[in-house]
């Protein structure tokens, strides 16, 4: 009797030793209630329910605590996590991304305006600003070149060049960088109203010009070539974005731009914000650097915020009445599609009812699309 009793106490030691309760952490704790947050502001706030719901839930598979050697976590060769995350580790996510993106596109606000893409172009003082931070922070040049590229406010491309330069650090990177595309109707509108005098946000702008449909199939080739012969390393992204808006703007291609913007941009987000949030495996996230990482975020989304609306203030000062811009458009210029356009015009909509800013606003909101893709084919080409 008493063999057996020992049989059955040594196995179930043995069981109990393989079980999450024998293995987690206090980290594993904090981090599992930060993806049920995730869960909850998808859910019950509604910000970005289809990058959050993905991530918050990975987060939850990152942190159930296990034994090593199973063969079961994501940074364990061999496991089915593991291969997933291949796509992430190798930069095979974002294009396909960037590509749906296109598809799903309308570049008319900005070819009826071009002048909108320099508002676009300021807003990525938000990348280099925190860059030169995270370098006086004592973050080396590649991790800060991967750091700062969360001011785009562009998931896909964070994760692009993270993996390229730093990826240690690419969960930390693409959490803040999805964090605050989530969180843009909450960070930005403070800025904006901070930043613009009520004269300012009460200007109307003149409604934008037809575009053929010549001049839309002419964009994305155009596009390509100007963007990829001055930074030919942003071509996986560049290329696919442009690539992406031709198969819709064709006209002859729509089964192939409906695949792109539907079935194959929902699947790669299925996976690509699952193995994100799982590659928060708490033994190896929670560092002093990812929270500094995620303070980061925030400073340089501020500053391509500020950038973006300052940008406008100035160039109003030699643009005659009627033509001026209404400088709370902006904060669209990081590359958070469609959201930080959503909110220039909620907040338009506070101080005029009549005025409608969102289709001004999405010209410097695809712009910012095109120059967070550029500003990390910069990055990687002086820091890879």
């Amino acid at each position: 009797m008493k063999g057996i009793f020992d049989f059955l106490s040594h196995h179930l030691q043995q069981f109990l030793t393989y079980t999450a309760f024998a293995n987690f952490t206090i980290g594993h704790v904090i981090m599992i209630l930060v993806g049920l947050f995730f869960i909850y502001l998808a859910i019950r706030k509604e910000y970005e329910p289809l990058l959050l719901i993905p991530i918050g839930f990975g987060i939850l598979i990152g942190n159930v605590p296990f034994y090593p050697g199973l063969k079961i976590g994501i940074y364990e060769t061999g496991s089915v996590m593991n291969y997933l995350h291949f796509g992430v580790l190798q930069g095979v996510y974002p294009p396909l991304i960037f590509l749906g993106i296109g598809a799903m596109t309308d570049f008319s606000a900005l070819i009826s305006n071009p002048r909108l893409v320099l508002i676009g172009a300021a807003a990525q003082l938000g990348i280099f600003g925190a860059y030169m931070i995270a370098l006086q922070l004592g973050f080396n040049a590649s991790e800060a070149g991967a750091i700062g590229i969360i001011g785009g406010a562009d998931g896909p491309t964070a994760i692009f060049l993270s993996s390229k330069l730093a990826p240690d650090l690419m969960g930390a990177i693409a959490i803040s960088a999805y964090s605050y595309m989530a969180l843009v109707p909450v960070i930005q509108p403070p800025v904006m109203r901070l930043l613009t005098s009520r004269r300012e946000r009460l200007i109307r702008m003149k409604a934008p010009r037809q575009v053929s449909k010549t001049e839309k199939v002419l964009f994305p080739i155009v596009g390509l070539l100007l963007t990829t012969f001055v930074v030919p390393s942003g071509m996986p992204l560049l290329g696919m974005l442009f690539f992406g808006n031709l198969l819709k703007e064709s006209g002859v291609t729509k089964r192939l731009a409906d695949t792109a913007k539907g079935p194959l941009i929902d699947i790669v987000t299925i996976l690509i914000g699952l193995t994100v949030g799982a590659s928060t495996q708490a033994t190896t996230f929670l560092t002093a650097k990812s929270i500094g990482i995620f303070a980061l975020g925030a400073v340089s989304f501020v500053i391509a915020t500020m950038g973006g609306v300052l940008f406008v203030k100035l160039i109003n000062l030699f643009l005659r009445d009627g033509n001026k811009i209404n400088p709370l458009i902006g904060n669209a210029g990081v590359s958070a599609v469609p959201d930080s356009a959503r909110v220039s015009q909620v907040v338009g909509l506070e101080y005029d009812p009549k005025n409608h800013l969102l289709m001004h606003a999405m010209g410097p909101n695809v712009a910012g699309v095109i120059g967070s893709a550029v500003a990390a084919g910069v990055l990687l080409s002086f820091l890879s």
